[in-house]
């Protein structure tokens, strides 16, 4: 792969842990200007450029139509967490799309180590994102022939650290979530209007995330994270069926709750379900696993974050900090 504007980045400091017991997010996230990174390099079918060079056409259609999928990934402790359950759902969102993706799975791995190592970084958040490339002014897709790829590396703080310590509040919102039928959410298209909407209604409300219900009225998701409900010590959460993205957060929850002999319900339930639920949490790549304590202005529980979420967070930490693809030799 040939490199564009290649500069020579300082090794990061080795990060000091945190002496208090207490819930964090696993990498840090105070919000940070651009990528977060100093002299970012972003990969370009198949180049890397500064971030003030990477440019995409006006004629794509990943802009013009939001016609393409992405995936957001994590990677800790100089590991790539999950990555081929990452790129498993970017080919099956391709797939469904009928989006060729112009590159083998295991050039992409390779693309996106060698983005992450050009910048240096041994914890952080990658965004990949392959768009329908270039056109004309219509939307048919036939007028795209070569689909882009596109990564960048950067730190994210999707919620301020006071929230994994002390939960935050959700409020519903009267955006729906897309019907399968319509837009399937499984597909993690470029198209985010429907959760940006959604996001709007919450921000409107100053609620720290919005919660989207369904046609039929049941919880979907939040508009970036998948949510989980405890009740007499077991945890329910939505189906697929009923909306809800088969977040990679989502499944590892799953395999922690295995592990501590805890049963997972996949079931759809109300906002009442929510309101008088012993416990509450979110997921998501960017968000990771964070407390909720409030929905729609009543108490979650105690209104604290709960023992059982506090237990599988630890236990999320531990693992996204000693699993995952190597990234440096």
């Amino acid at each position: 792969m040939k490199t564009t504007d290649a500069t020579v980045l300082e090794e990061p400091k080795a990060r000091r842990r945190a002496t208090e017991e207490t819930i964090e997010p696993a990498i840090e996230s105070r919000p940070r200007p651009s990528t977060g990174v100093r002299e970012a390099k972003i990969y370009i079918d198949g180049k890397f450029y500064s971030e003030a060079n990477a440019k995409v056409s006006v004629f794509d259609h990943g802009l013009l139509y939001g016609d393409g999928i992405f995936e957001g990934i994590r990677f800790y402790n100089g590991r790539v967490f999950r990555l081929e359950q990452h790129l498993e759902r970017l080919w099956n969102s391709a797939r469904s799309i009928c989006l060729d993706i112009p590159m083998t799975r295991q050039e992409m791995t390779e693309a996106l180590l060698e983005t992450i190592r050009q910048n240096h970084l041994r914890d952080g958040y990658i965004r990949l994102v392959v768009t329908r490339g270039v056109g004309n002014l219509g939307l048919n897709p036939e007028q795209c022939k070569n689909p882009s790829v596109i990564i960048i590396v950067a730190t994210i703080a999707l919620y301020h650290e006071d929230f994994y310590r002390k939960g935050l509040s959700i409020v519903t919102v009267a955006t729906r979530r897309s019907n399968p039928a319509s837009l399937n959410p499984a597909v993690k298209s470029l198209n985010y209007l429907n959760n940006v909407m959604a996001r709007i209604e919450g921000n409107l409300a100053s609620a720290d995330e919005a919660l989207m219900l369904n046609d039929a009225g049941n919880v979907a998701e939040c508009t970036a994270d998948n949510i989980f409900i405890i009740k007499h010590g077991q945890i329910f959460t939505p189906p697929i069926t009923a909306g809800a993205l088969q977040g990679i957060t989502r499944s590892v929850v799953f395999d922690i709750a295995g592990e501590f002999d805890i049963k997972v319900i996949e079931a759809d339930f109300t906002r009442h379900d929510i309101f008088v639920a012993d416990e509450c949490f979110l997921t998501g790549t960017a968000a990771e696993i964070v407390p909720v304590v409030k929905a729609d202005g009543r108490l979650i529980g105690d209104g604290k974050p709960g023992p059982i979420t506090m237990r599988i967070v630890a236990r999320f930490r531990d693992m996204t900090h000693n699993t995952g693809t190597p990234i440096f030799d």
